[in-house]
């Protein structure tokens, strides 16, 4: 770790004779005083705030949300369990999300992955596959153009929105993953709290990365990674997606 704060420096031994475990001991004596003294930077940088979903600007108008394709959580959770059965853990994560979408954002037409996927069945070789579009690629923004689509992934979107009714945007919930958190999911820290967590059930940080698309232009015109707390997967990821719609309970 970096450590910035006052330099030091030794006055120069004049005995030649001067014994050298001495010095060395000077040497930590100076230093350890100087790490005390100076103030350690976090290592931890702290998070951009979750942007709000721009619904006034998409309000009444129809915008496909793409079912998820990545979900990951570090090894510390032990959530193995949990998250072992993938396509069980999609389909309730996009469960999640597009109830409570429709819930919190109802002046949005969204159209949810189930009915992405009968539209994609009515139209065989026309309409991609929803479930393999390649939607995590935009999980990072892409280093050539970060402000637009990669292809194949923006024509798919293009094609996908036409059959579902014109829609100019697609809602891209681009990868999900939780992240262990050293407190409680109410913010405390353990020792704050008067009873020991059960063991095996950390509290950990879902951070769903979601992006708007422009589907006509294929240029991205919303992108925030939204967070929540929670002792399960799934109330940390229902506290996720609240985020992006604050001002409610």
């Amino acid at each position: 770790m970096k450590i910035g704060g006052a330099h030091t420096i030794l006055r120069a031994v004049t005995n030649s004779l001067q014994i050298k475990s001495l010095v060395r001991g000077a040497w930590c004596v100076v230093s350890s005083i100087a790490l005390a003294a100076c103030p350690h930077k976090s290592e931890t940088l702290t998070p951009e705030p979750t942007a709000p979903l721009p619904t006034a600007g998409i309000a009444a108008q129809k915008v496909a949300v793409l079912p998820l394709t990545l979900v990951a959580a570090e090894d510390s959770l032990h959530w193995e369990a949990l998250l072992g059965e993938r396509r069980v853990v999609l389909a309730k994560s996009d469960s999640i999300i597009g109830t409570l979408l429709q819930t919190r954002a109802p002046e949005v037409s969204w159209v949810l992955p189930d009915e992405l996927r009968r539209v994609a069945r009515r139209a065989p070789g026309i309409a991609p596959a929803p479930d393999q579009m390649g939607s995590a690629i935009l999980f990072h923004a892409t280093k050539e153009d970060p402000e637009m689509v990669p292809d194949p992934l923006r024509s798919e979107l293009r094609t996908l929105a036409a059959l579902v009714g014109g829609g100019r945007y697609a809602l891209v919930p681009a990868g999900l993953t939780f992240r262990r958190t050293g407190g409680r999911a109410d913010g405390r820290s353990e020792s704050q709290h008067p009873t020991a967590r059960p063991p095996g059930r950390p509290s950990a940080t879902a951070e769903l990365t979601v992006v708007l698309a422009d589907v006509r232009t294929g240029r991205v015109g919303f992108r925030t990674v939204a967070r929540g707390e929670g002792d399960d997967p799934w109330t940390a990821l229902s506290r996720a997606v609240k985020t992006l719609t604050p001002g409610l309970p």
